[in-house]
Parts: structure tokens; sequence; C-alpha cells
């Protein structure tokens, strides 16, 4: 008859001797991989137990993705430490810790002073089978109307208060770091942003993007989507941006 196997118990806690760190249920670490010459992988620790001796540590990982490691890879407005929270878990022994680190909200992060090696920033839940993301929109800027990217300088205007690359108005990073005001083209030429509202689409892939002056504008993000399960954004009186499928 087959020997049945122990059970083991949870723990709040434990500690990593080679890195002389405690480790709780809900911190972020960084874990080895398997192949050396890549970057630690970061997860969440979500549960952590031991065999009936407290030997044999194991935690159950949940996997933060880097853009790259996504079904669309990294897309130019993706930070250089973001990362997906995905739906993807592990149970991993607890000596492949190799250190702790932080993941910060996306708000919280663009509100650092320094950003330090172990710092890190996530705005989206990342469904590993599909390749969806969870908001699958996101507010754009700049006229080439792409989602903040966190590493790259902008300049607002004072007018419209949107928010501008250098490189899309041809000005250079040290002349827009030297300006004490700024208006846009449209505010500079109109005397202030349009009012009437006009709908403008672009294909990114298998999406479509509206944009609707004097309000918020947004962006789909769902990589993995097909054209056949393409989504049209229609505009909404309400000055509201919504989904609906084909």
């Amino acid at each position: 008859m087959a020997k049945a196997k122990a059970p083991r118990r949870p723990l709040e806690s434990c500690t990593i001797k080679h890195i002389n760190k405690t480790i709780n249920a809900g911190d972020c670490v960084l874990m080895r991989p398997a192949d050396q010459s890549n970057p630690q992988y970061v997860a969440r620790i979500e549960r952590i137990d031991a065999d009936a001796r407290g030997g044999n540590v194991k935690v159950l990982a949940r996997w933060y993705y880097r853009p790259e490691e996504s079904i669309g890879g990294r897309r130019q407005f993706h930070g250089s430490k973001e990362l997906f929270l995905s739906d993807h878990y592990d149970v991993q022994s607890a000596d492949t810790i190799e250190g702790k680190c932080t993941v910060h909200s996306f708000k919280s992060y663009t509100k650092l002073d320094a950003v330090g090696n172990d710092d890190f920033f996530c705005r989206f839940e990342y469904n590993s089978s599909t390749g969806a993301f969870n908001p699958d929109r996101v507010a754009v800027y700049c006229k080439c109307e792409m989602p903040y990217n966190p590493d790259d300088l902008m300049v607002q205007c004072e007018d419209c208060s949107d928010w501008f690359h250098p490189a899309c108005i041809e000005m250079t990073a040290e002349e827009a770091k030297r300006l004490d005001h700024f208006f846009c083209e449209t505010c500079s030429s109109e005397g202030g942003y349009k009012t009437t509202p006009e709908v403008t689409k672009r294909y990114i892939k298998a999406s479509i993007l509206v944009k609707i002056p004097n309000s918020t504008r947004f962006l789909t993000v769902n990589h993995g989507v097909g054209l056949e399960q393409t989504r049209r954004l229609i505009y909404v009186p309400s000055k509201s941006v919504s989904l609906v499928s084909l």
C-alpha cells in the first residue's frame, strides 16, 4: 500500500538564509531563473508552507510577466520597469528566492523621487493563455496618441492640459526642459481646443482608436486578439467611450 504523503503546514513567513531576508505572504520577490543569462523572475508570494518538521519550504508564486514575455511583446509605451500581474501560478522552492522587490501601482511609481534597481510598477493584469489585459483600455496622450511611458519626458500644454513628447512637436529634450510656458499647436492656432466632438479612427493591429477632443481618449490594449475579433469603439453623447463587440 502506497504511503500517504505527510501533510504540509502553512507558514506566515520564512527566512531565506542565503540572503538573510524574511519573506511573508504578499511580498514581491526576485527568483532565480533556470537560465542564468536571463533576468531574475518577479513574483508575488501567495502562500508559504513546509513539511511536518518545518523543512522543505515551498512557496506558491504568482508570476509577473515582462512585456517582452507577453503574446504581443514589448510596445513603445511600456516602461523599462513595467510588469504585468499574470494568472500564472507555480509552486517553487523557497531557496530559489534571491531577493525582495517592490511592485508599485502605476500612480505610486510615477511619484517616486528615485527609482531603485528593485522598484517595478504594474498597471495591467495579464491572461497568459489569451493575451488579454485588464483593463483593456488606457488613456492616451500627445499627437502620437500613445499611453504614458514614465521613462519618457513629456511637456504639458497650459491651455488644453494635454501632454506631448518633445520629438512629436519637433523639439529636443533639452529645449523642452528649458521651457517656461508651452501651448500646443492646436491651442496656439485656434485659441483653444476644438469644442465640436469629432471621431477619428485608426487601426492598431486588431484595435481601433477613437479620439474625442476635449475629453478623455482611450486606446484598446488587447495584444492577443485576431482581426475577426476586432472591437469597434463608438462615440456616445454622454462623453464616454464604449466598447461594442462586432
